[in-house]
Order: structure tokens, then C-alpha cells, then sequence
């Protein structure tokens, strides 16, 4: 496998367009991820260094892996939309990657308020896997239909921004849980463990990706 190169992308979207950036290995992927970053008004770009790393993870498994910036940030068309036009952004991201990998599965990831994105349209997107890091249900529509599809979480215990107690009570009321990985000793943002979260994602869909090779 070649080493992975990122290059940009402006994917059309509800309200203009999207700055993205793709990271793959430059042949025809097993698989392609979306990647949705934290929030916007708190610095929350795709840049972020746990939503980096989650792309690599994605990426060393042999995905392409695709962030996007929400409307109002970096060179995205548009303002905050109160996390509901947000999620619109990240179908718009999810239906352009349907359309250029027509015959790959596609994954789904995000990181604090990108997990709550992702998980909000994980039902209608129906991915193949769901990773989310210290996502803050809180932050999830009334409505929900929750997840049904392989599913990680990963959470610090520590976390000082999203506490994982109200997370973990809330996934294990579901009818299809997650997979929760606690991350010992560590805060919100991973600070010197963001190795946890690489090895969560390649624990989790190793296996299936070695099957999408063959």
C-alpha cells in the first residue's frame, strides 16, 4: 500500500460549498469514511488533531477518508445552523462520496459534537461502521432513530467537556449498543493517547477490512 496523500475538495452542499479534504493511498479504496469534526463555535474545524486521527486510522486500514468543514468554517459557504444544518452538510459530504465510490462501503466517525452529528444520521445513512469519540448525547434530535449498524465508542474517562457518565447510562439503554472503549487517564481532546483511538478503530473493523481486500 502506497503512503497516504491528502488532497482538497470543494463538494457541493445545502447552502454553498464545502471545503474538504481527501486522504487515501491514491488507488481504488476498500472503503470510504466520513470524518465530522467538534463544534464549530469552539474552534471545532476538520483539522482537529483527533479527527485527523481518525481519518489515518481509516486510511491505514486502506479507506479513504474524507473531512469536510461545516457551513461558516474555513472556506465553507454559509453560518452555525444549531447542529441541524450541520447534519444536512454531512449527508450532502456522505451522498458525494456515495456518488464517486459507488461500489465501496461507507463508514462514519466524528468527534465530540461531530459524534453527536454522526450518530444523528448514522439510521438514514445506514453505514457499514460508526466511530464516535466523546459524543455528547445531549446534543442528539429527540426524534433519533439510534444506530443499528458495528459501532465504537470511545471516550476518555477523564473528560472534563463531555462527561462520560450521562454517555455511558445512555448507550446502555439502547437495543443495539455500542462498543464502548474507556480511555484510562485521558481527557477530551486524547493529549499523548490519541494511539487509543487508532487502535479502537483498527480493533473494531480490522477484520471486516481484510474482507473487503480479498
Amino acid at each position: 500500500m502506497s503512503a497516504p496523500a491528502t488532497v482538497s475538495a470543494v463538494i457541493p452542499g445545502p447552502v454553498g460549498q464545502i471545503e474538504a479534504a481527501v486522504t487515501s493511498t491514491g488507488a481504488l479504496p476498500a472503503a470510504v469514511a466520513v470524518i465530522c469534526h467538534p463544534h464549530p463555535q469552539h474552534q471545532g474545524t476538520m483539522h482537529n488533531k483527533v479527527v485527523t486521527t481518525l481519518a489515518r486510522a481509516f486510511t491505514q486500514l486502506g479507506a479513504a477518508a474524507v473531512r469536510f468543514n461545516y457551513r461558516g468554517v474555513g472556506a465553507s459557504a454559509g453560518s452555525y445552523a444549531d447542529g441541524i444544518g450541520e447534519r444536512d452538510d454531512a449527508l450532502a459530504v456522505v451522498d458525494w462520496c456515495r456518488a464517486r465510490w459507488s461500489e465501496r462501503p461507507l463508514y462514519l466517525g466524528g468527534f465530540s459534537f461531530g459524534g453527536a452529528i454522526a450518530i444523528s444520521i448514522a439510521a438514514r445513512v445506514a453505514p457499514r461502521g460508526l466511530v464516535t469519540v466523546a459524543p455528547p448525547v445531549d446534543r442528539l434530535p429527540a426524534s433519533l432513530s439510534p444506530p443499528t449498524c458495528p459501532w465504537v465508542l470511545v471516550h476518555a474517562d477523564d473528560d472534563e467537556i463531555v462527561t462520560p457518565g450521562p454517555v455511558l447510562d445512555w448507550c446502555a439503554k439502547l437495543t443495539a449498543p455500542p462498543k464502548i472503549v474507556l480511555v484510562n487517564d485521558a481527557g477530551h481532546f486524547f493529549h499523548g493517547r490519541l494511539s487509543d483511538i487508532t487502535r479502537a478503530v483498527a480493533e473494531m473493523f480490522g477484520a471486516d477490512f481484510q474482507a473487503l481486500h480479498r
